[in-house]
This record gives C-alpha cells, structure tokens and sequence, in this order.
C-alpha cells in the first residue's frame, strides 16, 4: 500500500516543521516565496535609510546653488585604474547659444573632477543636532561641481534634492497611515463589534466620505491651511489631512473581519467569563488579524504619497523651502523647461519605484497573511 499525499507544502518546508510552526514563521516561509514582494521589501528598505540619513547620502546640501550651473547635465562617473582605482567626472565647457541664448553645457575632458568616498564637503547636522562635514561620496575638493542627476533652474543638484525629498515624502505615508490606523480600527471595531444602529451611523458616513471626490476634497482642505503657516507646520496639515481621508477602507476591512469573528467560541468565552468590552477587542480580537492589518497598511502608504505628491504638484500642498518629491515635480510643469532639462522628471520616477515597490510588498503581505491556503 502507498500512501497518498497531497503534494509538498506551499511554503517549502517539511509538514513536520509546519505542524509546529508559529503564524509568523508560516507568513516568513510564505511571503519570501514570492519574489517581487522581497524585491519591493528590498527596494523600500533602501529607500527608508536613504531617507533617515539624507544628510549624510547626499553629496551635497538641498539649498547650494551656483548660477552659472543652471540647468547643466548629468555627469557620467570614470573610473581609473592607473595607480590604483581612482572615480571623477569631467566638469564642464559651459557657453551661449546665439540660437537659443540659453547656456548650453559640453564634458571637459581636460577638467577632471576627483571623487571619493567619505570626503569632507559642506556643513550639515545630521537629524539637526550631530554637526559634521562627511558625506558619502563627492568631490575631493569641497566646491568642485558634481551634477550626477543634473541640476535645476537655480543650479543645485538634483540628487541631493532627491534624497532629501525622500524624508518627506516617504515620512508622510506612514504618519498618515499610523494617523488613519487609529481611526480605522476605533470605528471599524466598534461598527464590527456591536452592530445594529452604531453600525449602521458608522457606515453612513464612511460611505459620505468616500462618496465624496477625493482630489476635490484634498485640494479643499489644503487650500484652507493658512499661507502664513510655516514649513512645520504646513507639513503636519497636510499628513492629517491625508490621514483623515484616508482611513475609511481600513475601517471598512476591519468591519467585516470584526463580523466575521465575534461569534467564534473564544468570543464568547470571554465574554460569559466577564471580560470587559475593550479588553476583548483589544487583546482577543484585533490579535486575530493582525496580519491582514499590516497588508492593508503597507497598500495604503502609496495612496497617502500619491496624495501629498498630487497636492504639492498643483501648489497646493507643502512649498519651497520644504523639499518633498511633489515640491520637485513643480519644476517639472513647464514643457519648454522639459525640453532642455528632462532629468527634472527624475523625482516623478522616484515616486512610481517607492509606489509599486509598496505595492509588490502589500500583495505578498496579503497573500501571506493567511499562511494555512494553498
């Protein structure tokens, strides 16, 4: 007699490892299967230590401008291997068009400009409070041009404006979303938990909000942030603003797991052994789809960045001297600008990575979070 089995187990593990394996071990061995949700998890890992120590990544700071370098290239990296490995860039042979009278830049192979890792350039305080000159990679001589992204109308370096968009940008979707977890799981729970007409008060006006056109309200409620307020301040306006829009579906999704559960014997149990109300939830509930939470989170941070990008891009969101993603895609709004300059779009392919990265990680979330489906 053979036996009959059902085939190896989805997650690549013998039965006698997943018999005894907990839920995080059976999400691991289930969500590192799937490729793009460890390539986006990869992907937005770098993304975030790019954006914790800005500072320290770019090779300059945001608001060095030179004139003279407005509008120039990006610049190609050379590496050298005579007398050891040696990386420059060719500065540049700068002069007016009689065309266009535009100042149109060409490499200068005689003009090298050294690099190197760790060099001492300009002053910045990392997080605002270590005080230092070491940055990660730049010019060996503090002052020489480095354009490795190009450079804007004002003649600074778009990368190092890129990186330090990266705080901003990244930072609002997961305040907004922590913001929105709050309200998302207050109200979904109770309207899960206790139903009837609290239920049905709570429904209605998730379906208000989300009846309402999103890009309308946004722009609405951002345009009545006071123009007075500073960068701060406008900054915290805008992630509220988000967050309290931006809540409903997780409110929505928690509902229904809250339907789902609450007549489970655990429930139950808890509640003829006298639990109280908040405790159950809290403690014997929510832990129960914890996973789905994360999922829903993770694919709910792209619709907070879409969203501050959108509102920053239309001039309506944070302003200059704040450096986001969207506050950079308003160079972007001029087609001649963009004929001679299209390197400016760069922070526009910023936000599609960081977006559809989230977004391969929130699908393998998903899918892992019911680690015992085949």
């Amino acid at each position: 007699m053979t036996a009959v089995t059902d085939g190896p187990p989805a997650t690549g593990q013998t039965s006698s490892e997943i018999y005894v394996a907990s839920q995080r071990k059976l999400i691991w061995w289930r969500f590192r299967k799937n490729r793009l949700a460890v390539a986006g998890a990869v992907v937005l890992g770098l993304v975030y230590l790019l954006a914790a120590f800005c500072e320290f990544w770019a090779p300059a700071t945001p608001d060095t401008y030179r004139a003279t370098y407005s509008y120039a290239p990006p610049q190609r990296i050379h590496v050298s291997f005579q007398g050891g490995l040696h990386f420059f860039v060719d500065d540049y042979r700068s002069q007016v068009s009689r065309k266009t009278l535009l100042r149109e830049f060409t490499p200068d192979p005689n003009q090298r400009v050294a690099l190197r890792f760790f060099p001492h350039g300009e002053k910045y305080k990392l997080w605002g409070v270590f005080p230092t000159t070491v940055h990660f990679f730049g010019p060996v001589q503090p002052g020489r041009p480095l354009y490795l992204l190009g450079a804007d109308e004002q003649g600074r370096d778009l990368l190092t404006r890129l990186i330090y968009g990266s705080r901003v940008s990244m930072s609002v979707g997961l305040i907004g979303v922590g913001l929105g977890l709050v309200l998302g799981t207050a109200l979904g729970g109770v309207s899960g938990y206790f139903g009837g007409v609290t239920d049905t008060l709570i429904q209605r006006i998730i379906e208000f909000i989300m009846s309402v056109p999103t890009l309308p309200l946004w722009l609405g409620l951002a345009a009545a942030v006071p123009p007075g307020w500073g960068p701060i301040k406008t900054y915290f306006a805008i992630t509220l603003i988000l967050s309290l829009i931006g809540w409903t579906g997780l409110a929505r999704v928690i509902r229904s797991r809250f339907l789902q559960i609450r007549s489970e014997d655990y429930v139950l149990a808890a509640e003829l052994d006298g639990v109280r109300r908040s405790r159950i939830i809290g403690r014997h509930m929510l832990p129960a789809f914890t996973s789905h939470i994360i999922a829903t989170l993770t694919l709910s941070i792209p619709g907070m960045i879409l969203g501050e990008t959108a509102l920053s891009f239309l001039g309506l969101g944070l302003q200059p001297p704040v450096v986001s993603w969207g506050v950079l895609l308003q160079d972007a709004q001029n087609i001649r600008v963009l004929s001679t300059a299209p390197w400016l779009l760069l922070s526009g392919a910023a936000v599609v990575i960081a977006v559809v990265a989230l977004n391969f990680l929130g699908d393998g979330l998903r899918d892992a979070a019911d680690p015992y489906d085949s």
